[in-house]
């Protein structure tokens, strides 16, 4: 028995999976358009090389597999498959599919269009390794910005920027909700102002292009949070009021675990999506897909 095992070549590791695919020398030699004469001398040699037998012989007539040799059947399955997977990517690369995507989504996105672009984007580009960025406000401008996204779906910028290219994409409608026991949750219509007197819970912007600049807010008491998840737990554990995307919290309203405000000041509003991407680097094939699913969910989501 050796100690150290050779190295198989691709020819062997896929003589020995057709084997076993089809269960015979015989069988693996017509659909190789072999002499099965050379099948058993491939995986003899395979054999060989690695110091274990693969198959046994011996207690039947029907190649089986040996302890070892089902060993080497998983570590087989995953070259071969990592062969396949690095052809079909050169062969995208070919034809000029991008290696990867960068894409950096603006948390109001509700979920629904999310999950639906990255399904069918999988389904459409197997080879095409995506990184996904969560960000708000002008944090997903900045990455496409400082080129650490290739692409972003964002939300209102008031100030337009060079080298941005923007394609509309929809909206989502922000609504004010609070939890059941706040103040402003019972009663109403209120007057206006009336937001002003309690705490209001603000997404805030961790880049610098809307330094300055509210969207929304009318309270003079605000709590600011980077998070809308966070945002999301903490108005319906009742701490203060807040503005949220109408899907993110339509079933929280539906079962009484938030309350839609009657603010005249704050009755609600649309947030503008557009996807973005740099002037000076267009997007590819699978980019441009991205870009032309988002536009065809726009509708009722």
């Amino acid at each position: 028995m050796i100690s150290d095992p050779g190295t198989p070549t691709l020819d062997q590791l896929r003589v020995f999976l057709t084997v076993v695919e089809v269960g015979s020398f015989a069988g693996a030699a017509r659909k190789l358009h072999r002499a099965t004469s050379v099948v058993s001398y491939s995986i003899a040699n395979l054999e060989m090389q690695l110091g274990v037998s693969l198959f046994d012989r011996k207690t039947t007539r029907k190649p089986q597999l040996t302890d070892a040799g089902r060993m080497v059947l998983a570590e087989a399955r995953t070259i071969y498959s990592g062969i396949d997977g690095l052809r079909a990517k050169v062969r995208g690369l070919l034809q000029g599919l991008e290696a990867e995507v960068h894409l950096v989504l603006d948390v109001m996105l509700p979920g629904g269009r999310i999950v639906d672009a990255l399904k069918r984007f999988r389904e459409q580009f197997p080879t095409v390794s995506l990184h996904l960025h969560m960000e708000a406000l002008g944090a997903v401008t900045q990455r496409v910005l400082d080129r650490s996204a290739t692409l972003g779906v964002s939300g209102p910028l008031t100030a337009s920027i060079d080298g941005v290219e923007r394609i509309g994409v929809g909206t989502v409608a922000l609504i004010p909700v609070a939890a059941p026991g706040h103040p402003l949750a019972t009663g109403g219509p209120h007057a206006p102002g009336a937001g002003r007197e309690h705490v209001q819970l603000v997404l805030t912007d961790r880049s610098k292009l809307t330094s300055g600049q509210e969207f929304a807010v009318v309270g003079t008491r605000t709590w600011r949070l980077a998070d809308l998840g966070s945002k999301h737990m903490l108005l319906r554990e009742g701490i203060g009021w807040g503005n949220m995307p109408e899907p993110m919290v339509r079933d929280d309203v539906a079962s009484g675990r938030l309350v839609r405000l009657d603010l005249p000041d704050c009755a609600g509003s649309d947030y503008v999506f557009d996807v973005i991407y740099r002037t000076d680097t267009p997007p590819g094939p699978a980019a441009r897909w991205l870009i032309e699913r988002f536009r065809s969910q726009v509708g009722p989501h």
